[in-house]
């Protein structure tokens, strides 16, 4: 699976397979409305104090394939194996390409 960075998306690599993530609007909307306003995770990242929990919502909401809350709790545990150090660059590009447009 391939990501289209003309479409703000990004590739994220787990040990099950890659994951596309699609910032779409309703993807932003959503994990705003569970992580708070983008522009505050922007500012935790660019500081040094990204949270999983962070992470991990936005992640979630840009699945396009989502579904049900078990399959959160599996996808989240994936997330965990593949280690924090791991996620930082995939969230780093996911944040640029939310606020870099196109």
């Amino acid at each position: 699976m391939s990501a289209n960075p003309v479409r703000g998306e990004v590739a994220l690599p787990l040990t099950s397979g890659v994951r596309l993530l699609r910032p779409s609007f309703s993807a932003l909307v959503a994990a705003e409305a569970e992580a708070g306003s983008l522009f505050q995770l922007l500012d935790r990242a660019a500081g040094g104090q990204a949270r999983i929990a962070d992470i991990g919502a936005l992640f979630w909401h840009c699945l396009g394939d989502r579904r049900d809350a078990e399959e959160r709790q599996q996808f989240e545990t994936a997330l965990l194996a593949e280690g924090v150090g791991a996620l930082l660059p995939v969230y780093r590009a996911l944040l640029s390409a939310v606020f870099g447009g196109r």
